[in-house]
């Protein structure tokens, strides 16, 4: 049985993590511990991710040409994910992450996306015959916005499934969410996306259904603690939260949607397809890191049988 393709247009970066007791306030300094450095970027943890869970992954992307894109690199030949449509620049640095974490596994980001910025809809276009032979197509807003919205508008041309990771978030016209199949903000991306403050009090539930009829056919919100809130054309059911030991919360996100992308590629149905998504997530938050924290195949089904016995 030939495996699911999915084809990621995204971002790529290098993170950059230090725990420490609190945030630091400018001006002063704090002793931290834990320092690691490695691969990331939402697009390319979400190649991986998808990868890692089985499928024929593609990742489309602009990195530097220095020596932290050869972490790229270097990751994608050892994870197995296609590197057709990943390009190298001498105009702008690889992109970087800075992470800070609390003891409580929570975390504070600051990005620069660099040579991600150079991605636009000429770019994906190139990439057009690889999204028109995908199963499932995906982007986040790591990337320019034009990008991100080109890759769902091919997706949708070609009748491949479009799955947007909303993330970090930016106001969405119409017209973008109309060719967005799934849509997987958290409850602060929920309120940008629709141009309100990210502590707008109005009900996440609310907030979701304005979101789908504006265009996106499928919301799904990540409520963190809460879990997480499916809606449908046809359907609305919160999905709790697994229990695990929280160790980093850093790359949940994307494991979530490579689990939920992947399961919607072999045609599991929407709430199968985000047990199987929350599974992925929560085992990413035992582990330090995020490319560790990403599970391959057999534990996301062990902990999906554990814990949604038929």
């Amino acid at each position: 049985m030939a495996k699911p393709v999915i084809t990621v247009v995204g971002s790529f970066a290098v993170g950059m993590t230090l725990r420490t007791s609190r945030m630091p306030i400018f001006g002063e300094t704090l002793i931290g511990s834990d320092f690691d450095m490695g691969p990331g970027g939402k697009g390319s943890n979400q190649a991986v991710g998808a990868a890692r869970l089985g499928c024929e992954s593609y990742f489309a992307g602009i990195i530097g040409n220095d020596k932290l894109g050869e972490i790229a690199t270097d990751l994608y030949q050892r994870e197995g994910v296609n590197t057709r449509y990943l390009e190298r620049t001498d105009r702008m640095a690889t992109g970087v992450g800075f992470i800070i974490l609390n003891p409580q596994g929570h975390n504070g980001i600051i990005l620069d996306m660099s040579a991600n910025k150079l991605m636009d809809p000429a770019f994906v276009d190139r990439v057009e015959e690889q999204i028109a032979r995908s199963d499932v197509v995906m982007s986040v807003l790591e990337i320019p916005v034009p990008a991100a919205a080109r890759a769902m508008e091919l997706g949708k041309k070609h009748h491949v499934l479009t799955v947007l990771n909303p993330a970090p978030a930016a106001p969405l016209s119409d017209e973008i969410l109309h060719n967005v199949d799934v849509i997987t903000p958290n409850e602060t991306e929920l309120r940008i996306l629709q141009g309100l403050p990210p502590d707008d009090p109005t009900p996440t539930r609310e907030l979701a259904h304005r979101l789908q009829a504006r265009g996106a056919s499928t919301v799904i919100v990540t409520m963190g603690e809460r879990g997480c809130l499916v809606l449908t054309r046809d359907l609305e059911q919160q999905v709790p939260r697994l229990e695990v030991e929280v160790v980093d919360t850093t790359g949940a996100g994307d494991a979530f949607n490579s689990g939920l992308a992947v399961a919607l590629a072999e045609g599991k149905d929407i709430l199968t397809a985000t047990r199987f998504a929350n599974c992925a997530g929560a085992l990413a938050c035992t582990r330090l890191g995020v490319i560790p924290a990403l599970a391959f195949r057999p534990a996301v089904e062990a902990f999906y049988k554990a814990n949604y016995p038929s």
